[in-house]
């Protein structure tokens, strides 16, 4: 199974193109398309209050194995004021270590042949030394009034086929892991208990299996298992699942909670960080946003360490150790990349670290 992000700017088409690949699912601050006709089963993830929200497009690339940025065509001019989100989007998948990608230039029925070639140019210039320099670029349209209406959707879908072979190899590989699923819905249902709906991230999370949810740190049960509607006894990594939950509430669960044997739960972070060379320097006692799987809370920098010595900022596109304080429990583990962001900046995405 392949989970797309389909991200962009309010106005690229992301929307549109997603509902052209699959059936609307789950709605909330994300939508979910699902398409269990073809031979591989895929979920496309909208993050529909993107850019008013970071936390959705967060959510919808950490539930994902693969990402489609859609960039019309003026969607990287200086004078359409949403190109800065093109921009974000690009900075927050280099800042992720997003492996696998697709651009799709949306809109082709607006534009012609030569403007698409200097988009093309421009975007190659913008993510030279980025994880997106080797993208495909495909050209579509999702409008049904077009002279040749979703032309180019075919070549994405070929494309998306072809990526995904990738992706389920990698996947078989993290199946020996220890299970941990990512939840990002929960409710009650009449008749069944807490049903929470997620993503297995690694290992193979199977029916009946007794495990824990973090950051409560509570034994639980897993009771059934569905994916796409269907029971299934078990669920290898990259599988998007429902579960039946014993002994917790949906009431007691938020987004982001993990459901393994193991996690670490703190409200203090020391990070190794690398901060992007596209935000302003951070400073001692700035506060900041901290995302990591799809949790997420505002932490103050209490400390900031270049080369073991202590200073007062850093600056942009340095390596530094942050030592962050929150308030609300958070569980990772040492291979999580954690996202910080300033909320006050028009490019909000300020770096990424991992645990030390």
């Amino acid at each position: 199974m392949t989970n797309l992000a389909i991200i962009g700017t309010e106005k690229s088409g992301r929307t549109s193109l997603a509902a052209n690949l699959g059936k609307k699912g789950t709605s909330s601050d994300i939508t979910l398309y699902n398409n269990d006709k073809e031979n591989r089963k895929m979920v496309f993830v909208d993050p529909h209050s993107y850019p008013k929200t970071l936390k959705s497009l967060v959510t919808a690339l950490n539930v994902s194995d693969m990402a489609i940025l859609c960039i019309p065509p003026d969607g990287l001019n200086r004078d359409n004021p949403a190109s800065v989100h093109t921009g974000e989007c690009i900075v927050a998948l280099d800042l992720l270590g997003f492996k696998h990608g697709i651009i799709a230039l949306t809109k082709s029925d607006s534009t012609h042949m030569h403007a698409t070639d200097e988009l093309k140019k421009k975007i190659k210039l913008m993510t030279v030394g980025t994880s997106l320099q080797d993208w495909e670029c495909i050209s579509l349209n999702t409008n049904k009034s077009a002279k040749n209406p979703f032309e180019g959707v075919e070549d994405l879908k070929a494309k998306i086929n072809e990526v995904s072979e990738k992706i389920e190899a990698e996947q078989a590989e993290m199946n020996d892991l220890s299970a941990r699923v990512f939840i990002d819905h929960a409710f009650n249902v009449t008749g069944k208990g807490c049903v929470v709906l997620g993503v297995v991230k690694q290992g193979i999370s199977k029916d009946k299996d007794k495990t824990k949810i973090f950051p409560l740190d509570r034994n639980i049960e897993i009771r059934s298992i569905q994916s796409h509607d269907v029971d299934i006894d078990n669920a290898p990594t990259g599988t998007r699942v429902g579960m039946r939950l014993k002994n917790v509430q949906a009431k007691d669960i938020e987004r982001g909670f993990i459901i393994s044997d193991k996690e670490i739960v703190s409200t203090d972070y020391t990070l190794q960080c690398t901060i992007s060379k596209f935000t302003r320097a951070i400073e001692t006692s700035s506060v900041l946003h901290l995302f990591v799987g799809l949790q997420s809370e505002p932490v103050r920098v209490e400390k900031i360490l270049v080369d073991g010595q202590e200073v007062n900022e850093v600056k942009p596109g340095s390596a530094c150790v942050l030592e962050l304080s929150g308030n609300k429990k958070v569980a990772y583990n040492k291979e999580d990349r954690f996202l910080l962001a300033n909320l006050d900046l028009p490019q909000r995405f300020a770096g990424y670290g991992f645990s030390k």
